[in-house]
């Protein structure tokens, strides 16, 4: 008869239980461990940071330029209008409120040129004789809105007491016209150059005088020998 074999053993489920809770522990730390292998996402740059390099990558753009007015232009009869025959401010004057003086060391002359000028309606019209001390003269009156110088004068003549005139405050933009016995072409460049604003030439034509100051006085230029 054969004998009954005994049978195997079986370990305990303490056993087994003991272990399990081993292994957790062991398990637990790997996990916190394979956490930092995880890539972590980048940091957002600053809104200022991202505009600025932003305009350091992009190109300016060009700004469009803008169309300039269109520069007005000035007719030359407008423009003498404006300054006077020689580039002067002028003011258009009425031959009733002008007040002239008359450089004219000949009374008779003196005598012509005031009538036409009364007669024109000129309220006041000084005499001077000579260019010498002709602005001290000028500077005392109260107005002055036209002269008219004789070129030979005493003492200084006409061109002498222009350059005073031109030099002074006050008489500087004052409108001169030559008046001369000696007409020519040369006469007149030279009074031209000199900074007269006109020129007469002797004998003064009584039909056309008033017509030729009345002209001066609107700022036209008047250049004639006879």
């Amino acid at each position: 008869m054969n004998a009954k074999q005994a049978p195997p053993e079986v370990a305990e489920p303490t056993e087994a239980k003991a272990v399990l809770p081993a292994q957790a522990a062991v398990a637990a730390p790997q996990k916190a461990e394979a956490a930092p292998d995880k890539p972590s996402a980048p940091p957002q740059a600053p809104p200022a940071e991202t505009a600025q390099s932003a305009e350091e990558v992009a190109p300016p753009t060009a700004a469009k330029p803008e169309e300039a007015a269109p520069a007005e232009v000035v007719k030359p009869a407008e423009k003498k209008e404006e300054e006077g025959a020689t580039g002067r401010p002028h003011k258009p004057i009425e031959p009733s409120e002008a007040h002239v003086l008359v450089v004219e060391d000949n009374v008779p002359n003196f005598v012509l040129i005031a009538r036409m000028l009364a007669y024109m309606g000129v309220p006041r019209c000084e005499w001077k004789t000579s260019g010498w001390q002709v602005v001290e003269y000028a500077d005392t009156l109260p107005r002055i809105d036209l002269i008219l110088m004789d070129i030979r004068l005493p003492y200084e003549d006409g061109f002498q007491a222009l350059q005073k005139l031109r030099a002074h405050p006050r008489l500087k933009d004052t409108l001169v016209v030559a008046v001369t016995a000696e007409a020519s072409v040369e006469q007149m460049k030279r009074a031209k150059e000199a900074g007269f604003d006109g020129f007469l030439g002797k004998p003064l034509d009584p039909d056309r005088f008033p017509d030729q100051i009345r002209r001066l006085m609107r700022g036209e230029p008047v250049w004639e020998i006879s």
